[in-house]
């Protein structure tokens, strides 16, 4: 049978950009729809606009500190809308030049949304087509709670970088890194932010040292948190909107925004996946190790699979699927010692397995190395901030297992700590390594 092109992917996201570049540059025949701006979550509404929003939020830190060092005490203005105008410009920017890269490598983008028609036909915008191969990139959204009544007032991330006006007041629903996040960013940008989470710390799975240091350090900037409580009723009045909140906090509280961080879920809707065969398990796509769908010939990788929701794991899941079908090198990627970071204030990273993780597994043959300090830095600002860094070794063969961190810088460290900890590092050639005085990153090396 002939097709129309040897690979179509849907969704030019991470995963989808990486594979049909990669694919492309095996010879095949590749095409790539997309109904919004090319890029995808971690592009248009993610990782790019928050981290540029991360650092608009730490010069009201700067201006403080800098009195400490001799600087004379300002009183700075911030913008809103002078930020969001030049966020979503760089978006834009880089937007097209994903566009110029696919052009280069020889993929055609298609505009719209695709959906199947059949196993090998899709539909865009009225028009069908074919393909031998075909890989389904569509990644996720944010989701909120029906059961709460007037939850339609509040916002998602994705509207965030596109509010109108600066909210001086904001609920935050949810504690994961993306409320942590944005509650951080919001609170260095003037607002008055409270998070409402239903445990009695933030960060669900993160090591319990990395848990409590944010917190401990959100709370000492100012940020209110309501633990262990719900979100009952949101009524929208003319000139706010009030929060019913219960639980261990019973109170109302009243707001300009309400952010709701309560999951993400993968990007289905409209692919009509019943005329492919494509089975899904519990709202996401089922795939093997090597990113293969119930239908031989039907791929997926990145959030749409809510495997390992992250931008490089998927850019590593389009790469392997197209090394793997069109350059005949057959590779699966590994989820194990991935590296992650929360962009909160204070930062956090870490690579490995948690402290709980590690007991859990070898019992009392864990040995825990932890250090809690001032960093240099504010030395003469008189902040309170402080560094959290630790390791988690198997004490039998001396590797070590985790690597966490919290403070300013922790991302740029983590990221040469998970070479060592992938690598089979031990605790021995932790202390063998000399350290670079003075850093944060040499208590890495001297933790006794």
């Amino acid at each position: 049978m002939s097709f129309d092109y040897d690979l179509f992917v849907i969704g030019a996201g991470s995963g989808g950009l990486a594979a049909s570049k990669r694919a492309a540059s095996y010879g095949a025949k590749v095409a790539i729809a997309e109904g919004d701006l090319v890029g995808g979550t971690c592009v248009i509404r993610g990782c790019v606009p928050k981290k540029l929003m991360v650092y608009a939020s730490r010069f009201s830190h700067l201006y403080r500190d800098a009195v400490g060092y001799g600087w004379e005490k300002v009183e700075p203005k911030f913008e809103w809308q002078k930020l969001v105008e030049v966020v979503n410009k760089e978006v834009h920017r880089l937007s097209e030049i994903h566009i110029k890269n696919l052009e280069k490598a020889g993929v055609e983008l298609m505009r719209g949304k695709a959906s199947f028609v059949d196993p090998h036909t899709l539909e865009i915008d009225g028009r069908k087509i074919t393909a031998d191969k075909i890989l389904i990139a569509v990644g996720g959204h944010p989701i909120k709670p029906p059961e709460i009544e007037g939850i339609e007032a509040s916002v998602t991330s994705r509207d965030m970088f596109h509010l109108t006006e600066f909210p001086k007041r904001l609920a935050v629903l949810g504690g994961g890194y993306i409320g942590v996040e944005f509650a951080g960013i919001m609170n260095g940008l003037g607002s008055e932010v409270t998070q409402i989470i239903r445990r009695d710390s933030i960060l669900n799975g993160f090591d319990d040292d990395i848990r409590r240091n944010i917190q401990d350090g959100m709370s000492e900037k100012g940020i209110k948190f309501a633990t262990g409580s719900v979100v009952d009723k949101i009524e929208k009045t003319a000139e706010e909107l009030k929060v019913k909140i219960s639980g261990d906090t019973n109170e109302t509280i009243a707001v300009d925004a309400i952010l709701c961080a309560t999951g993400r879920a993968p990007n289905l809707a409209g692919l009509n996946l019943e005329n492919a065969g494509v089975e899904v398990n519990k709202g996401a796509i089922a795939v093997t190790p090597d990113s293969n769908t119930s239908q031989p010939h039907i791929y997926a990788v990145g959030d749409c699979t809510d495997r390992l929701n992250l931008t490089p794991v998927a850019i590593g899941e389009g790469r392997a699927f197209a090394d793997t079908v069109f350059g005949h090198l057959p590779r699966a990627i590994s989820y194990r010692g991935v590296p992650t970071a929360v962009f909160s204030d204070p930062e956090a990273a870490t690579v490995g397995c948690t402290e709980a993780e590690a007991c859990q597994k070898l019992g009392d043959d864990v040995k825990i190395y932890r250090a809690k300090f001032r960093p240099m830095f504010h030395s003469l600002t008189g902040a309170s901030d402080k560094v959290m860094v630790k390791l988690v070794v198997d004490q039998t063969t001396d590797r070590v297992l985790g690597v966490h961190m919290v403070g300013k810088d922790a991302a740029e460290i983590i990221q040469g700590m998970a070479i060592a900890v992938n690598m089979g590092a031990t605790k021995k050639d932790f202390d063998a390594t000399i350290g670079i005085h003075p850093s944060t990153a040499e208590e890495f090396v001297t933790l006794q």
